[in-house]
């Protein structure tokens, strides 16, 4: 969902040129999104929307910017993933891109994102919430613009 967001917040941007989504663990590799997710997309306008899951690639840490996490254990895995290829190749952490919570553009400091997997579908609003917050903020922050009306 995040992915799906961020690019439609993002589809004419002249700085952002590739965004792409990846999970830390293999649970649903070459899965298509939940249809919860499709429906909430849907709901909010989003309707062309299509992903197949993947685990996040070494290659990753030099190929992105910016890599954001949904949640602190995903950004542990992500830190000791990226630690691990820059030690194999001779970089410091200042050789990859950032590594940072999504949440933390989005107001609240330290904000995680609530699976809503095994929920019920109330929980895909809730994160479709969020990651409009956290795009927008994201936007704001590092490219400082200003949110559009």
């Amino acid at each position: 969902m995040a992915e799906a967001v961020f690019c439609s917040l993002t589809a004419s941007h002249p700085r952002i040129a590739r965004i792409d989504s990846a999970g830390t663990g293999a649970y649903h590799a070459g899965d298509s999104p939940d249809s919860r997710t499709i429906s909430t997309l849907e709901d909010h306008g989003i309707v062309d929307y299509r992903h197949g899951a993947r685990i996040v690639q070494t290659s990753d840490f030099a190929d992105f910017g910016y890599i954001l996490a949904m949640d602190r254990d995903n950004l542990r895995d992500l830190q000791r993933s990226r630690d691990r290829w820059a030690a194999k190749n001779g970089g410091g952490k200042a050789a990859t891109g950032h590594l940072m919570l999504f949440g933390d553009f989005g107001g609240r400091k330290g904000e995680e994102v609530i699976d809503p997997y095994y929920g019920a579908r109330n929980g895909f609003e809730i994160a479709h919430e969020q990651m409009v917050r956290f795009s927008k903020g994201f936007i704001a922050q590092v490219f400082g613009e200003k949110e559009k009306a």
